[in-house]
């Protein structure tokens, strides 16, 4: 299976079917388009997982709406690696870590981008707590265990961006952040997943955040601590990932607890990451 950057979206003519396709137009932001209600036309594939994508079937479809590129069930227990940027470090008062440090997030927190509503979970709501954290995340295309980091990209299937959606009262509560970063919904990601060989080197991609339209985080993918083949190499010693599995890759400086800028209901969230990923659209609300 050979693509570019694959959407799993609703279309716009059938909301009862779940598509797979490359969009038409290469240059497209297809989270952007999206939130300003362009139409974005799709080649569809024969496939119905972007694991299994299949071959262009001629039709083409308008996206209704944007999924995740992977569902729950594909993801499975979705891995997280926390402070992996030189800069984010700095600010939290932190030493650089000599090996990457691993979290783990439910598949129940595996979310769609906007118009998905992004849950501020209502035990959280008073303590005004709720975080972005802009993230590169890796998809794994083949199930992978004990593999070097000379082999690590071959089970590589692409990237795409992430939001690990977090709640700081419930994080500095605790030692371990399983809890705080777990709940449903915390994790969207999307808009589309683009193959590692259009990617290329990621430390060629420019990774932003914005809040409202402001821009809280701004860093280049060079700041990583932990490089995409040291981070895959490193989680496969002793444990298969399976096929499908999502790594998100670390977030950098600029989060909302150092800023004292935290998420609120109605707030708009974008990670950006160009070129090729595009922006990816959460928009809190309370959960009722």
């Amino acid at each position: 299976m050979s693509f570019s950057r694959l959407v799993r979206f609703v279309p716009k003519d059938d909301d009862s079917k779940v598509l797979i396709g490359e969009p038409v137009d290469s240059q497209v932001d297809v989270g952007a388009a999206v939130r300003k209600g362009e139409d974005v036309e799709v080649n569809v594939y024969s496939g119905t997982s972007v694991l299994d994508a299949g071959s262009p079937t001629g039709n083409k479809a308008t996206i209704g709406r944007i999924l995740s590129p992977v569902t729950a069930p594909e993801a499975g227990t979705i891995r997280c690696i926390g402070l992996n940027y030189k800069k984010h470090a700095e600010e939290a008062k932190m030493s650089i870590p000599e090996i990457p440090t691993l979290f783990l997030k439910p598949a129940t927190a595996l979310a769609d981008p906007y118009p998905a509503p992004t849950p501020i979970p209502k035990h959280t709501i008073d303590s005004d707590s709720a975080d972005y954290e802009s993230e590169l995340a890796i998809i794994i295309g083949k199930d992978c265990k004990n593999v070097s980091e000379a082999d690590a990209l071959d089970y590589v299937l692409g990237y795409t961006a992430s939001n690990d959606i977090s709640s700081r009262a419930s994080q500095f509560a605790q030692t371990q952040w399983c809890y705080s970063k777990g709940f449903d919904g915390s994790c969207p990601i999307g808009p589309v997943l683009v193959s590692k060989e259009v990617v290329g080197d990621v430390g060629g991609l420019k990774l932003r955040g914005l809040k409202n339209g402001k821009v809280v985080q701004d860093s280049p993918l060079t700041d990583l601590i932990f490089s995409v083949q040291e981070i895959v190499s490193f989680l496969s010693q002793g444990t298969t990932l399976p096929k499908g599995t999502v790594i998100i890759t670390g977030t950098p400086a600029g989060v909302g607890f150092a800023r004292k800028e935290m998420l609120r209901d109605g707030d708009e969230f974008v990670v950006e990451i160009l070129p090729h990923i595009g922006s990816l659209y959460n928009v809190m609300k309370n959960e009722q």
